[in-house]
């Protein structure tokens, strides 16, 4: 399996390999780089350098006793990773999680970051009702294991109600151990609000949201669009907080129409 031993991390990593422009996918938390098959098989055929990678505390760069981070650290990570395959500049594609790496890549190392794809993130921090709410979930799944129940709701947030994948990602997520869980939870919550200084990328941008996100609220998607000085947004229909993996149709008809007219 590949990894990379970039920024005092090992990194698993999938890269498609080739000359062509390169895309890095970063991931959503909970999930990890095998949500992008979609986004991948569209775009590889296309001579697209496609490159998914697990963060930190996921999937398989996951240890089990994962320290304190910040996402700063994570577009660090991504931005290593690049180097260490010899990849100046790319596309940063991120869903939620992903996104709030790919926005702190752009602000600190703009010229690594070719264009911004966000799907289903926001430059703003966690709602504090919200933020309240998985802080409950996180303290029964570390002192009890997450049950059944809990993993069928956390489906419904993050993949919708009735996906026919779910049940693959309810067994990952019963697999995560405490120390993996606890870090990517504490990230998620004492992450800093950067809405106020997005008007600084310069990077185009496609912004994309499900219009039924039950996560992250829509008019935080549209706020963060109007912010960026080059950005457009489309909406899925039907979509909670995953949609290139629910969605792909949609999702990838437009990532292709927003890739197209990149400027070279």
């Amino acid at each position: 399996m590949p990894h990379a031993q970039v920024n005092g991390q090992r990194l698993y990593y999938e890269d498609t390999g080739g000359d062509g422009p390169a895309i890095l996918f970063s991931h959503g938390l909970l999930m990890d780089s095998s949500m992008f098959a979609p986004q991948v098989q569209a775009l590889a055929n296309l001579g697209w350098r496609c490159i998914c990678w697990d963060e930190r505390a996921h999937g398989q760069t996951a240890t089990g006793e994962c320290a304190p981070f910040s996402y700063y650290d994570s577009a660090d990570d991504a931005v290593a990773l690049l180097a260490h395959l010899g990849v100046q500049r790319a596309v940063f594609a991120g869903m939620s999680q992903g996104g709030y790496l790919s926005l702190r890549a752009a602000l600190r190392h703009p010229d690594a970051v070719r264009a911004l794809v966000l799907i289903d993130t926001q430059a703003l921090p966690e709602e504090e009702h919200k933020m309240a709410g998985h802080q409950m979930i996180v303290q029964e799944w570390l002192q009890s294991g997450l049950s059944d129940e809990r993993a069928v709701g956390i489906e419904h947030i993050i993949l919708g109600q009735g996906w026919e994948g779910a049940a693959a990602w309810r067994a990952k997520w019963q697999q995560m151990q405490p120390g993996d869980l606890l870090a990517a939870f504490t990230t998620l919550a004492s992450r800093d609000d950067i809405s106020g200084e997005i008007a600084r990328i310069q990077a185009p941008a496609l912004v994309i949201h499900g219009d039924a996100d039950q996560a992250i609220d829509i008019e935080r998607a549209r706020a963060m669009a109007a912010s960026l000085p080059d950005a457009r947004m489309v909406v899925i229909p039907g979509a909670g907080h995953a949609p290139n993996l629910t969605h792909p149709q949609p999702v990838n008809a437009a990532l292709l129409d927003f890739l197209r007219q990149l400027p070279r």
